[in-house]
């Protein structure tokens, strides 16, 4: 039973979660704010919040009937009997209260705004897969969510002040954590399209997804490498080394084009993801 539990938690995507945190925190260090009890405990809320959506994100899409037998991505809990629906639900229940509680330990560092931000934390991660991901909205909600809030917040909870680098760094976490979200939307069109999920690459079509998942990466390097005008100069040297692996796994994406496959390249996305986050900390620090 906990072996299905992890494989629901979707481990392999809390690099999504903690990179924006890492990245901010390595921000704040670098000029001179950096505080590890408000850093660790951002970390600690990414991850609970990203099992959490996980967990949503299983059990919304099973009653909707997206999770079918021709699914093309990892299988899922709820799809494959491991976990009762009821029981998904308790742990959502849990994994939430989780985060909140862990969010609560902020509010010294980052008063009571915070709430508002867990609040909304929260109601997303319902809106994204019961509305929003059928409406094309879920590349904003990742530029947000993964960019703008957790590095904000994150910066802000250590510097009690944010400053124009961390909107920039903001951005370009923002821009490379969507490249996942690209991919298994560019994996899924066909099946997306007759569950009636209308995603971007949906509307935009194939083409348009395959320049998108590839721009996004180059989009976030130069977002990144803005931070050389506010004293990080190697912000605009050590981050462009990402853009090696993400370029030669974009080949690669459009070479295979469809199929599950195609699966394989998400763990080389992610696996970019930390490249990308690991040459930025080490340019900041």
């Amino acid at each position: 039973m906990l072996k299905y539990w992890i494989l629901a938690a979707r481990p392999k995507t809390l690099t999504a979660a903690l990179i924006p945190v890492l990245t901010a925190t390595a921000l704040a260090y670098s000029e001179g704010h950096g505080r590890w009890q408000p850093a660790l405990l951002c970390c600690l809320f990414a991850a609970i919040m990203q099992i959490a959506a996980n967990f949503i994100n299983d059990l919304f899409d099973y009653r909707k009937g997206t999770d079918r037998e021709d699914r093309l991505g990892p299988e899922r809990a709820c799809a494959q009997g491991w976990i009762t629906p009821r029981a998904m639900t308790r742990g959502i229940i849990i994994t939430l209260i989780l985060a909140c509680a862990v969010g609560c330990g902020l509010l010294p560092f980052g008063g009571w705004p915070l709430v508002g931000i867990g609040a909304a934390c929260v109601l997303f991660a319902f809106l994204y897969t019961t509305l929003l991901s059928y409406m094309g909205c879920g590349d904003i909600l990742v530029w947000v969510f993964f960019g703008i809030v957790p590095v904000c917040g994150t910066y802000y909870v250590q510097a009690q002040m944010l400053t124009p680098s961390v909107w920039w760094l903001a951005a370009a976490s923002g821009l490379i954590t969507d490249t996942l979200l690209v991919l298994n939307n560019y994996r899924d069109r066909k099946q997306d399209a007759l569950s009636g999920k209308r995603t971007l690459i949906v509307a935009l079509g194939e083409q348009f997804g395959s320049m998108f998942y590839l721009l996004q990466g180059v989009a976030g390097c130069v977002c990144v490498a803005m931070l050389a005008f506010y004293d990080h100069t190697l912000c605009a040297i050590l981050p462009l080394l990402y853009l090696v692996p993400h370029s030669l796994t974009w080949r690669e994406m459009v070479r295979i084009n469809q199929g599950r496959t195609l699966n394989r390249i998400l763990g080389k996305t992610s696996r970019n993801m930390l490249i990308f986050a690991v040459l930025t900390v080490l340019a900041l620090l």
